[in-house]
């Protein structure tokens, strides 16, 4: 068996190689690296490229999976809520759910006893519990139909889920990992005492070879085609692809809080407050066999979302009213259930070896919500192959920006006006949730806008860019108007295009 060795001889030679860069391969890659492993994470396009950037952006227990008595799933993904909430508090922060009862789908009993689970699964609660409410007389049933007369209110969280990726793409490069996007495995095999691969630069063709003494496959929904067809190893377990697609529309409703709706089919959408001028719905359950790339909303799937606002909400909406869609392909473990809604958000980790050396490990299903406590269990399962291996230490690290200390976002941001006062109040807010404690770090020693230099539209500046591409891995337009940020809702086709030739001007510059 291998020995964990902080340093790594030679150069190209790791403890561990990491094949994807979404939640669960950047969560690896920096619990691995903060026990001391030498870490090299190779993702093939930018990070969060896929499906850690489609999901629902919430960092919540998961209510509907009490109805699968998923209670183990819940009750880890409640503790996680509480837990990350303290890691990470500029890019996840509490929210609101209202829950209409609606008459001759789940009875009001069962969704009360529901939440009484949800509340008592949660051994360490710091978020308010839940209560019903009059939906006549509250405000919150103000946006819904008269025939609406009665829900629940309780507690979850919301997080900037592209951003929470390449927070922990940077704490893992932060322990000496090597973070590597645009980055292809082409190959991978075993030889003699080490596993060896080839990497290309998807940009310049480029091919390198590096040594590692085991393999994480975390490449989402290509998680079996990793296995079989770029290591050449036969999975015992497989994936099953669901596609899910959420909607973006004008702001539906004042407030902060989120409503989640039941459906007739017995699946729930959720309408969220998004980017504070819009309102995000969704998501979609469905089955999926195609490849795995970029995917898009269909027709059909529309219509759907835009016919559950309809059954609730007093303000209608079809497709015309949409501004923006996305969608991702989601790679569960296949249970063998045979509705797409019902199939376990559990995850499995599969370990496969030669004569007990030289493992893979292979990662089928998870939610971002135990992203953390995937990665634990995941070095868990590699620890007999390092004997020596420090403990785990993720439940109390800090991600980058978010030593706040005993500050609420709140006082930050009210001390970074204070510090900045030529930021326009928008602007101290987008970058204060966005970068943290790390703002400093993005604006230097800038006293007016004008030191920022060239702007672009909705506030982003030169300044901003430059910083994003020197720590977080920023090549294309693409990367910050919709996965470091979603200014892509406020920025002209002009504006992008302004933005990709600067960004090419700064790449040929280096």
């Amino acid at each position: 068996m291998a020995t964990a060795s902080p340093r790594r001889e030679p150069a190209d030679a790791f403890d561990l190689l990491v094949v994807g860069g979404g939640i669960n391969g950047t969560g690896i890659a920096r619990d691995a690296a903060g026990r001391g492993l030498s870490v090299l994470l190779a993702e093939r396009d930018d990070l969060a490229g896929f499906t850690s950037s489609s999901s629902t952006k919430l960092i919540h227990g998961g209510l509907r999976y009490l109805e699968y008595y998923e209670f183990r799933l819940v009750r880890e993904a409640l503790a996680e809520r509480e837990r990350l909430l303290r890691l990470a508090p500029h890019v996840i922060w509490p929210l609101r759910f209202v829950l209409p009862h609606d008459k001759g789908l789940r009875p009001a009993w069962l969704l009360r006893l529901g939440l009484f689970l949800y509340d008592h699964l949660a051994r360490l609660r710091t978020l308010p519990g839940s209560e019903s409410v009059n939906l006549r007389r509250a405000p919150v049933g103000q946006p819904l139909q008269d025939r609406l007369t009665k829900g629940f209110v309780y507690s979850d969280c919301w997080v900037e889920d592209s951003r929470l990726v390449v927070l922990n793409a940077m704490d893992a490069r932060a322990h000496g990992a090597e973070v590597l996007t645009r980055t292809g495995v082409v190959s991978a095999r075993r030889e003699g005492d080490l596993w060896v691969a080839t990497l290309r630069d998807e940009r310049s063709g480029a091919e390198r070879t590096v040594r590692a003494k085991a393999v994480v496959n975390a490449a989402g929904p290509w998680v079996s085609k990793t296995l079989g067809g770029t290591l050449g190893i036969n999975s015992r377990a497989a994936v099953r692809l669901i596609k899910g697609s959420h909607i973006v529309v004008r702001k539906l409703f004042e407030g902060d809080q989120a409503y989640i709706l039941q459906q007739p089919d017995k699946r729930i959408v959720f309408a969220i407050p998004y980017e504070r001028d819009f309102t995000l719905i969704g998501t979609t359950d469905v089955p999926y066999d195609g490849e795995p790339g970029p995917v898009s909303i269909s027709p059909e799937e529309t219509d759907y979302l835009c016919s559950c606002i309809n059954r609730s909400f007093k303000t209608a909406i079809g497709p015309a009213d949409v501004v923006w869609t996305y969608s991702g392909v989601r790679p569960l473990y296949d249970d063998a259930a045979e509705n797409a809604s019902a199939v376990t958000r559990d995850y499995v980790l599969d370990v496969e070896d030669a004569g007990g050396r030289l493992p893979v490990l292979s990662v089928f299903g998870g939610k971002i919500t135990t992203y953390r406590k995937l990665a634990e269990h995941a070095l868990e399962k590699l620890a007999p192959y390092f004997p020596g291996l420090k403990p785990a230490w993720t439940g109390g690290g800090i991600l980058p920006g978010g030593d706040m200390k005993d500050a609420d976002f709140d006082t930050f941001l009210a001390d970074l006006k204070r510090r900045r006062p030529f930021l326009p109040d928008e602007l101290a807010r987008r970058l204060a949730r966005a970068y943290g404690t790390r703002v400093d770090a993005v604006l230097g020693s800038a006293t007016s806008l004008a030191d920022l230099g060239e702007a672009f539209d909705a506030g982003l500046t030169a300044a901003e860019v430059d910083y994003l591409r020197r720590e977080e891995w920023v090549t294309r337009a693409e990367d910050i108007l919709w996965r470091r940020s979603k200014l892509g809702l406020r920025t002209s086709q002009q504006g992008a295009t302004r933005l990709s030739a600067y960004l090419e001007r700064r790449a040929e510059a280096a």
